[in-house]
């Protein structure tokens, strides 16, 4: 690691730790030649994930995007941005153990409604609505039947699958 104050290359790690997070590791270093101390953090790099939108065309898993539209579903209700991080963060994870290379649109747009419907069914339907493009009350009043069926939630995680 090359140091920030002189550019020297040669260091030693003071002590490390495991982020707040969990995610990264945190180090202090000291450069061997000027002895100025500085904090580096080492994380997963994950292989790029591409997501195959529905008219055929590819672009990268975007964590905002994602996030962004969970925030618009759960607008005015009691979910905290600390659940929708988690939320959105579980997603990823999962994505990213289930597909190597690519994930159609649809399959993410199921772990977000999967996700919703733990977390509040007014942000699920909300969701849902928007995303499957409901014309009618009828489809609105279906759907929110549908979330007093107790094998619905199963259904929805064999949909992912």
């Amino acid at each position: 690691m090359r140091c920030i104050e002189c550019g020297h290359l040669k260091d030693k790690v003071i002590d490390s730790r495991i982020s707040k997070d969990g995610t990264s590791i945190r180090r202090r270093r000291v450069c061997l030649k000027c002895d100025h101390r500085y904090t580096t953090y080492e994380n997963v790099e994950r292989t790029e994930l591409k997501v195959i939108k529905k008219n055929g065309k590819s672009e990268s898993l975007n964590r905002e995007k994602l996030f962004q539209g969970m925030v618009k579903a759960c607008e005015k209700r009691p979910v905290s941005v600390d659940q929708l991080n988690k939320a959105v963060d579980a997603i990823i994870n999962n994505i990213h153990r289930d597909h190597d290379m690519e994930i159609p649109v649809r399959k993410i747009g199921l772990r977000v409604m999967s996700k919703l419907h733990e977390l509040d069914h007014v942000a699920y339907i909300r969701y849902v609505s928007v995303y499957r493009r409901f014309d009618n009350v009828k489809e609105f009043i279906k759907e929110i039947q549908s979330l007093e069926n107790p094998s619905y939630r199963r259904q929805l995680e064999e949909q992912i699958k």
